[in-house]
């Protein structure tokens, strides 16, 4: 059979914030197609791969992206014409030489990213394989096929949310040995149960833009509270059956004059040890397993001194730390910064740039969590990828919204898939 690719095009669509986005299609001369369509960041670091939006203020606000699908459409299509579509890592080579930029600035970052994955799709289409199983090939994964536990974020602050939170996201997580559809249940339970919680505070119940709930609180211990009371009120028990997550993205509230955090809904600054402090604090009085972003993204030797004195069963988790890449992501390991990452494919822009991410952190013992963006489709690529490399966790937002829930509900396809032991 012929697996060569024939023609790549593609249209702007609307994210989950209602801006636009790409959604590529790949044709193989054999006739099978591959699509793939790509989410956009709101918190995003200073090292990530960029996008390309139009800048065209009378379209969408400025936000559009016909530059980036021409670039597909034309560009690219010439370059990747007649390349096999089963030599994934040849077609994002192909990308990054003729981008030619350190960030992907010159064709888009989200342009090469829609290309790479709906390659990946088509591939895995044309040899009637399930996705997981066409990343597993490319990643040399070995082990026996495993569900990621879910990290469900229950309460959206920071740039995700309308309110006067810092903390970015405070999430729930299932305990690992559990299987994955009764981990399902039990945080789709806390997130409703967390609602009327928040009501009877009289707290708002407006969503953010990943699905959680976005109220207006004293500090950014509150949500701790709430989320603890709301579990309490189900027949499971913090630090038990459920623990907490945080991703702080202390970045957005660095302040560089000084090297201080401004907490602004609590009133405080905070030099780096009173930070320290604050969050050795919230570890003693909550069942928190997973701290994400705590310092600023460049301050390396920070991170490192923090990491010392983080009791070893808590990830401290990088995300614009690295932004998915492995060069930066190298440079955390000779400082000994953390003991987990955030992969987004988005951040670096091919699915072979964040495999290779991916295989150093697992050679370097460090856990990887896969995640979505706050502005997401409903592409379930992420749910396959953490299959296909064995990833322990995976972030794709709440218990709401169909772009969230399109990642949960196909990591229960797929245990099913497993469960029938057909592959």
């Amino acid at each position: 059979m012929n697996f060569n690719i024939e023609k790549a095009k593609a249209r702007e669509i609307l994210d989950s914030r209602g801006n636009p986005t790409l959604l590529v299609e790949i044709t193989l001369e054999n006739g099978i197609k591959g699509s793939a369509s790509v989410p956009s960041g709101a918190s995003t670091g200073i090292h990530e791969a960029l996008e390309l939006r139009d800048n065209d203020k009378t379209r969408y606000l400025g936000k559009g992206v016909l530059n980036a699908c021409d670039n597909v459409k034309n560009l690219i299509n010439k370059e990747i014409k007649g390349l096999s579509v089963l030599d994934q890592e040849v077609i994002d080579e192909t990308l990054i030489k003729l981008d030619g930029t350190p960030q992907k600035s010159y064709l888009g970052a989200n342009a090469i990213l829609g290309v790479s994955l709906a390659c990946l799709h088509a591939h895995a289409n044309t040899r009637k394989k399930e996705l997981f199983q066409i990343i597993a090939e490319l990643f040399s994964y070995r082990g026996t096929f495993s569900l990621p536990t879910p990290m469900i974020n229950v309460i959206n602050g920071g740039k995700h949310a309308d309110t006067n939170l810092d903390f970015q996201e405070f999430m729930v997580v299932p305990r690992a040995d559990i299987p994955y559809d009764l981990k399902l249940q039990m945080v789709s339970e806390v997130f409703h149960s967390l609602g009327a919680v928040l009501k009877r505070h009289q707290l708002d119940t407006d969503l953010g833009n990943e699905g959680g709930y976005a109220p207006d609180v004293k500090n950014n211990e509150e949500p701790l509270k709430l989320i603890s009371e709301a579990i309490e009120e189900l027949p499971y028990r913090p630090g038990k059956e459920i623990f907490i997550a945080l991703d702080v993205a202390a970045s957005t509230f660095y302040r560089p004059s000084d090297n201080k955090y401004v907490l602004a809904c609590e009133r405080k600054t905070l030099n780096k040890k009173q930070f320290f402090n604050y969050y050795l604090k919230l570890l003693e009085k909550y069942p928190i397993i997973s701290i994400e972003d705590p310092l600023y993204e460049d301050d390396f030797s920070s991170w490192s001194e923090f990491k010392q004195i983080l009791p070893v069963s808590v990830l401290l988790v990088g995300d614009d730390l690295y932004a998915t890449n492995a060069e930066r992501l190298q440079l955390g390991i000779n400082a000994n910064c953390t003991n987990a990452l955030i992969i987004k494919p988005n951040q670096v822009g091919t699915i072979t740039e964040t495999l290779k991410c991916i295989k150093l952190a697992k050679e370097k013992g460090l856990s990887a969590i896969i995640s979505h963006r706050s502005g997401e489709t409903n592409d379930y690529t992420i749910a396959d990828l953490a299959v296909g490399v064995g990833a322990p966790y995976i972030k794709s937002g709440s218990c709401a919204h169909g772009e969230r829930l399109s990642k949960y509900n196909r990591l229960l396809l797929i245990s099913d898939i497993l469960a029938s032991g057909s592959i």
